[in-house]
């Protein structure tokens, strides 16, 4: 079986050429060989050679190709052409494995090295001139959509138990039917050494399984053995997250997998700071996650379908757009199917087209006004501008500066 070049521009990129002829026997491995047999985009090349990285890294740079050694403890390079950046790995077979991380060995074998990977749709190579080696059955596999380990399931998750996740985010992605059956027992009786693995390999996988077309299916699976909830706080919405990716499959949104992951999460500061800790999820994201779900979302701050226009102007200075957007979305996928489509749809146009107005009024102002400098200042600015946004941000400088006087006097 061969991949035809000449379908797929990234074989045939000088890049691409350069670098496979520096490397001589050298052959495409993983998920640009796989995605290129479905007919999928690849976006990212990985190439395996019969050498050491140090061999490899001589041939680069006598063709003039730039290495960066990226993971060179593990057998990798980089090689940078044009802009373009390839992951070289050297052939390896595990001495010793932890459930996190190994120990290798360098090899010349590639049937060695296929036994290591994880599943058999990614254990498939293809040389320069598109002949596939397939060393279990990847190819039957891959068409077939069965995810399976290579060799024994158990053998396979002890060796790294981010495999249990792994599992489920290539079911999620490639996936056909039922899973398959011996990876699943594997992966829920490895489930409690899921505590060992970081935070950040933990959010890379289930992001990666939350951003699949459909992911409800899968996570309904991890759910039932006791999986999810070793990875995330709480009473799990799986139902809202199913809604929501139908909504932004329908209406041709990003999937968005942090908003993805919002919507599986109950409710509530203390859940969203829970599952940052557990993900060890950036500032922004924890931000992200904590203005969507926190308990702010409530009283005035309330979203629902028939806000009024001034209502919705007056939450989007308050919260901001992105904010604004992300709970309308949220708010969408708790509603009931098809309910209100149309005034939620509407609701995130206004967010896409509004433009923050500028409050006119500064702290200098209200001194002049005869405000002695302190926190009286912030609190008098406050009163105003809460005042200014009631109006729909309607008032002008002067109905403003009255305002103020107002206040002022009030207050002596």
């Amino acid at each position: 079986m061969k991949i035809d070049p000449a379908k797929h521009s990234w074989m045939t990129a000088p890049q691409t050429q350069a670098v496979m002829s520096a490397l001589g026997e050298a052959r495409f491995v993983g998920g640009a060989v796989r995605n290129a047999l479905l007919g999928a985009e690849v976006s990212d090349i990985d190439i395996a050679v019969p050498m050491s990285p140090e061999e490899s890294s001589v041939r680069l740079k006598s063709a003039g190709i730039k290495v960066v050694p990226t993971g060179i403890d593990h057998g990798t390079v980089t090689a940078i052409v044009g802009g373009s950046a390839f992951e070289v790995t050297s052939l390896r077979r595990d001495v010793e494995t932890d459930g996190r991380h190994a120990v290798i060995a360098y090899t010349d074998d590639w049937a060695e090295d296929a036994a290591r990977r994880d599943f058999t749709m990614n254990a498939l190579y293809a040389a320069a001139d598109g002949e596939i080696f397939d060393y279990a059955s990847g190819v039957e596999d891959l068409i077939a959509g069965r995810v399976r380990f290579m060799g024994d399931a158990a053998t396979r998750i002890a060796e790294d138990y981010l495999r249990v996740l792994r599992l489920f985010r290539f079911h999620a992605w490639y996936g056909k039917g039922e899973i398959d059956a011996e990876g699943l027992a594997a992966a829920a009786a490895a489930k409690a050494h899921l505590h060992k693995l970081s935070g950040e390999r933990v959010a890379k996988e289930l992001l990666r399984l939350l951003e699949a077309p459909a992911p409800g299916p899968v996570l309904r699976v991890m759910a039932a053995t006791g999986i999810l909830a070793e990875l995330l706080p709480g009473a799990l919405q799986v139902a809202r997250l199913e809604k929501l990716a139908e909504i932004q499959r329908d209406n041709f949104f990003d999937a968005e997998p942090l908003l993805r992951l919002a919507a599986l999460l109950p409710d509530g500061i203390a859940t969203a700071d829970a599952a940052a800790d557990r993900l060890r999820l950036s500032n922004t994201d924890r931000a992200r996650l904590a203005a969507v779900l926190g308990d702010a979302n409530t009283g005035s701050e309330k979203i629902v379908s028939y806000l009024s226009v001034r209502e919705v102007r007056k939450l989007l200075y308050r919260i901001g757009a992105p904010a604004f957007r992300d709970r309308v979305l949220l708010k969408w996928a708790a509603s009931p199917r098809g309910a209100a489509a149309i005034q939620w749809r509407m609701l995130l146009a206004m967010a896409e087209t509004w433009e923050r107005p500028r409050f006119p009024l500064t702290g200098r102002e209200v001194m002049l006004a005869g405000v002695p400098e302190g926190p009286e200042v912030g609190r008098v600015l406050g009163e105003v501008e809460d005042w200014w946004v009631d109006c729909d941000f309607a008032a002008d400088e002067f109905a403003i500066a009255e305002r103020l006087k107002a206040i002022v006097q009030a207050g002596m």
